[in-house]
């Protein structure tokens, strides 16, 4: 049951009222689904009372909120980067039994923390957790257009029509599907790693653009997220994030030209 490290006794704010899980979530004191789970469970109080509506609304900065008695206020916020092994889901707990991060930080002494954004199971590499949300819905906001590089093995050598067509992307599902840029890094005999930019992340983007042109991919790995590169971090490690690495996520990044 995770406990408040720093009570805050702030006052509400402008009268600013939101869903009690929201609220919980917002403090950085677990994510909402669970907090909805906390609240019609009966283990959230507030002001003495239980509380089973998780829409209740409350402040942003109300006081009196306990859970399983013990008085919840803002968490400290914790930033990290973890180095996601292949074969990991990101989810606090998978429905199939299936390993996922947190099997990976169980050890790590850490508190609440959500995945700021996905990779998939099959996906390696570069993966942010905090529990400060604003911050991450900053980084996950697709208005945002913050550029993510990739690292990917396909099955085959492209050619330089190949990597244009990425760049001028496709349909599929209904969804525009296109590379930001789409770079050769290293060819073999038979395959070869690429080089692709996002600055937008939809659902198995990079796995579908190929796909569509009949490329598998071997790999798949996110080496960074904005200027915050995933270095020599080994496989299945993590680390906090220094001051300014987490105020250069912060920042807004530049707008980037219009596509036609």
């Amino acid at each position: 049951m995770p406990t408040s490290r720093r009570p805050s006794s702030a006052p509400a704010r402008d009268g600013v009222r939101h869903g009690l899980a929201r609220v919980l979530s917002k403090r950085g004191v677990c994510s909402r689904s669970q907090a909805e789970q906390w609240i019609r469970a009966g283990r959230v109080a507030l002001d003495g009372r239980v509380v089973l509506d998780p829409e209740r609304p409350v402040a942003q900065g109300q006081g009196g909120i306990t859970v399983d008695g013990q008085p919840i206020g803002e968490s400290t916020r914790v930033y990290v980067m973890f180095n996601k092994p292949r074969g990991l889901v990101v989810s606090t707990a998978d429905e199939r039994g299936r390993a996922t991060v947190y099997d990976a930080l169980v050890a790590a002494d850490l508190p609440w923390l959500g995945p700021v954004g996905r990779l998939d199971k099959a996906s390696e590499g570069l993966l942010l957790l905090s529990n400060d949300t604003v911050w991450a819905a900053g980084i996950t906001d697709p208005a945002t257009h913050r550029e993510k590089t990739y690292h990917v093995q396909i099955d085959r050598l492209p050619d330089a029509a190949l990597l244009a067509r990425l760049r001028e992307g496709v349909f599929d599902e209904g969804e525009r599907l296109v590379a930001r840029q789409a770079e050769l890094l290293r060819a073999g005999d038979k395959n070869a790693w690429l080089e692709i930019v996002l600055d937008e992340g939809r659902n198995r983007h990079i796995r579908r653009l190929l796909a569509a042109h009949g490329i598998g991919v071997l790999r798949l790995v996110r080496v960074s997220i904005g200027g915050l590169r995933l270095g020599d971090l080994p496989k299945g490690q993590w680390r906090h994030l220094a001051t300014e690495e987490i105020e250069a996520l912060r920042a807004r990044p530049q707008a980037t030209s219009p596509r036609l």
